[in-house]
């Protein structure tokens, strides 16, 4: 993420501590009406991107059934998934958090409505805040065809009941694309540093969010990626 200077003190001066920060206005959505079984064996995982990898991740730590979240590249080839390269704005990666999860405490439709509702803005397509770039477009990487249908559907039903303002531009065309994860200083960021004035502003308000809108999924300490590759 390129934030300008500017930037980070006008946010450093203007917000307060994450726990003081009033969330801001979540987008209630309805759940998806059809789901494509999935038949793959034990955990799944869901490669979604949406703007900074930071926030996506923190919420995702923070539902019950997902085992990890982790930041990371994907879209792009091997030789390009490190961050320099990314910000360059010339590879095809897009900055996404892969997610692995229980499908029996948690549906992917239910990780994609956690997705379109809180974890990002879907209407934005190549920038979400105040990052600019392909890499901060909007876009699910599905790891089945039943989680390509599952996507696709959903988002024609979104569309169809226009939940949201402007039309959903989140693709979907990219099958199982090769996931990379990010440098290690980039994961559990958002955990790692509550106060930092990015984290502040732009995503500690988004795990707000889901502890409001799905409180039945909500989970308290969150599941770290340091934790996660111990236990695995």
């Amino acid at each position: 993420m390129r934030r300008s200077a500017a930037f980070v003190l006008a946010v450093a001066f203007t917000v307060a501590p994450f726990a003081t920060r009033a969330a801001e206005p979540a987008v209630v959505i309805p759940p998806p009406a059809h789901e494509t079984p999935d038949t793959t064996a034990g955990l799944q995982t869901a490669v979604i991107a949406g703007g900074c990898f930071w926030g996506i991740q923190a919420v995702y730590q923070h539902v019950k059934g997902v085992t990890n979240a982790v930041s990371g590249y994907a879209g792009g080839a091997k030789k390009d998934a490190d961050y320099r390269s990314v910000s360059s704005h010339r590879t095809k990666h897009a900055e996404s958090v892969q997610v692995t999860f229980d499908p029996r405490q948690i549906s992917y439709g239910k990780i994609l409505q956690i997705y379109f509702s809180v974890a990002h803005n879907p209407t934005e397509l190549n920038y979400q805040g105040p990052d600019h770039g392909p890499q901060y477009r909007s876009e699910i990487f599905p790891q089945s065809e039943a989680q390509a249908k599952t996507a696709r559907a959903y988002i024609a039903q979104l569309d169809a009941a226009h939940v949201f303002k402007r039309p959903i531009v989140t693709k979907t065309g990219t099958m199982q694309a090769a996931f990379f994860p990010a440098e290690a200083y980039h994961q559990d960021y958002a955990i790692l540093h509550p106060t930092q004035p990015y984290i502040v502003y732009n995503d500690a308000p988004k795990v707000v969010n889901l502890k409001k809108l799905f409180p039945e999924l909500w989970r308290e300490k969150p599941v770290l990626v340091s934790e996660a590759s111990r236990t695995n």
